[in-house]
């Protein structure tokens, strides 16, 4: 079974809003055995929709809408799709009263325009939209299907969860995914190395390489009659071939494989941050449970915090340099010691794009990792371009951190 989506917006098309609703629903589909073939951004326009629609059901068997069900001037999605299917708005009792009870408490947006999200395709069958106004529509276009929802995400979230995917149902398709995860080669030397493993797996089964920020995510895909065991040995001899360079056998982010090392050790982390300004106790603290292992982090971007709150010695700094080994074994250590915690990384480096030197070009990083057994630290080049140099200065000293985690 295929499966397109199509988003509407002139917000999606300017850049003013990232569309994150697809590749949320990508996934989900995937669970359900259901192949994404295209996804599609079109414009607030009567005319883009319409054709988009044609497109997608020249191809598909169900067709994802998300966006436009609001009740202003701009939000036409519904008008479209009555037009498309042939049909016509009439009121829905069901809608009505669940929208006045929705803004029970909120009479104020109980207006002429609230009234028109009761107004539904005749010809459409509605599915309740249990935290927002815009009822969820579902057209028969013979033996395909469409499905609308609103563009906010946690409404078009919760409506996939629990009203269209159910409505939809499993599959007999299979897809299956499994993906680890790999670092300190690359890409073109990892490809050679699985060059053999590829030539030799059958035409349901694909290899995907997927890098980021020095790590590469190698996801084995199976299409149609590969049961899961033998998926399963296929991707237990991927592991075997990798088995130097892989760090983790999951597609999780490398700050949840933290988390959960430490909360199965029952150990504390902190952080002490000098050019990642943050970025690294972001990622640390993101998901639910993190308060668990992770304490907090000193930002000690300018020399005057890491001496008067990390206890960086002024004459260390005049003689090695703010970005040093020195420099970021002495903040690694002391915020372990401030915030009481088992385990702490520092970072201290040239973000850029000026404050580089000969010796110390820009996308020089020191990282140190303060731990129960000693200081460790390390520098890399870790390239040009600012936000890259930061990005990747976290994934080296999460995986670092794995490292450690799993001796």
């Amino acid at each position: 079974m295929r499966a397109e989506i199509i988003t509407i917006g002139d917000e999606l098309l300017i850049g003013q809003v990232v569309d994150t609703n697809s590749a949320w629903m990508a996934e989900q589909l995937n669970v359900y055995g259901i192949e994404l073939y295209q996804i599609t951004s079109v414009h607030d326009s009567r005319e883009h929709i319409l054709m988009a629609l044609n497109e997608a059901f020249s191809r598909a068997d169900i067709v994802l809408t998300t966006g436009g069900l609001g009740p202003t001037k701009d939000d036409i999605t519904k008008q479209v799709l009555c037009e498309y299917f042939g049909t016509h708005l009439i009121e829905d009792t069901r809608v009505r009263a669940h929208i006045n009870q929705l803004y029970k408490e909120r009479p104020d947006v109980l207006n002429r325009l609230t009234a028109t999200q009761w107004l539904v395709p005749e010809s459409a069958e509605i599915l309740e939209n249990r935290v927002g106004s815009a009822p969820l529509m579902v057209f028969h276009h013979g033996k395909q299907l469409l499905a609308a929802m609103p563009g906010v995400p946690y409404e078009m979230k919760i409506a996939m969860e629990e009203q269209i995917l159910p409505y939809i149902g499993h599959t007999t398709a299979s897809i299956l995914h499994k993906t680890l995860q790999v670092t300190g080669i690359p890409e073109s030397s990892l490809a050679i190395l699985l060059e053999e493993y590829e030539q030799s797996m059958p035409a349901s089964l694909h290899l995907a390489y997927l890098p980021k920020d020095g790590i590469i995510r190698l996801r084995l895909s199976a299409y149609g009659d590969l049961s899961e065991a033998e998926v399963q040995q296929w991707f237990e001899r991927l592991k075997m071939l990798v088995s130097g360079y892989m760090i983790a056998e999951t597609d999780e982010p490398l700050e949840v494989i933290v988390g959960r090392l430490l909360k199965e050790r029952h150990q504390t982390i902190s952080t002490a941050e000098s050019c990642t300004g943050g970025k690294l106790a972001s990622l640390l603290n993101k998901h639910a449970g993190s308060s668990e292992f992770y304490y907090g982090s000193i930002i000690s971007y300018d020399n005057s915090v890491k001496e008067h709150l990390l206890g960086v010695p002024e004459e260390v700094i005049q003689t090695h340099g703010v970005v040093s080994e020195e420099v970021v074994r002495v903040m690694a250590e002391s915020v372990r010691k401030r915030l009481n915690t088992d385990f702490s990384i520092a970072t201290s480096g040239i973000a850029g794009p000026s404050g580089g030197s000969e010796t110390k070009p820009v996308g020089t990083v020191w990282i140190a990792w303060a731990t129960p057994n000693g200081t460790c630290a390390e520098c890399f080049h870790l390239g040009k371009l600012r936000e890259q140099i930061t990005d990747r200065a976290c994934t080296k000293a999460l995986v670092k951190m794995i490292e450690l985690l799993k001796k």
